[in-house]
């Protein structure tokens, strides 16, 4: 089975981060795919850069710098369902904003993997987390 929930969060000069995460006990595959960032009403002319703030497979943190908007030249930037894996931070790293990010919470259920036995690892432990390809 898979879920879909949307997500949407508002990053601004007072509430600079938002981070999502998903309760550790959870066993289903959690993905963010973050499709929108867009300056809102309010917005001065000034660029307006948004970091993602996540893990890299060497459980380091990493921050990438996803979007710079800046009214006067690009309000919004459609990133395509960029996916991550959570939890992930999202940060206003410069400007002031308002910058609305939009998005999907995907669940995948693991019932389709059922023929995994959990606790017998042995064999997968060279296995690294699923993270995205190197360019």
């Amino acid at each position: 089975g898979c879920s879909d929930l949307f997500l949407g969060c508002e990053l601004t000069a007072s509430t600079k981060s938002y981070t999502f995460q998903v309760d550790k006990e959870d066993d289903s595959n959690h993905i963010l795919a973050l499709s929108v960032v867009c300056l809102t009403d309010g917005a001065k002319d000034e660029c307006n850069v948004v970091e993602v703030i996540g893990r890299n497979h060497e459980n380091q943190e990493i921050a990438v710098p996803v979007a710079n908007l800046k009214l006067s030249c690009q309000p919004l930037l459609s990133l395509d369902n960029f996916k991550l894996q959570p939890p992930v931070t999202f940060r206003l790293a410069a400007g002031s904003g308002p910058v609305h990010l939009a998005g999907w919470h995907q669940i995948m259920q693991r019932e389709d993997a059922s023929f995994e036995e959990d606790d017998d690892l042995s064999e997968e432990e060279e296995l690294a987390p699923i993270m995205p390809a190197k360019k």
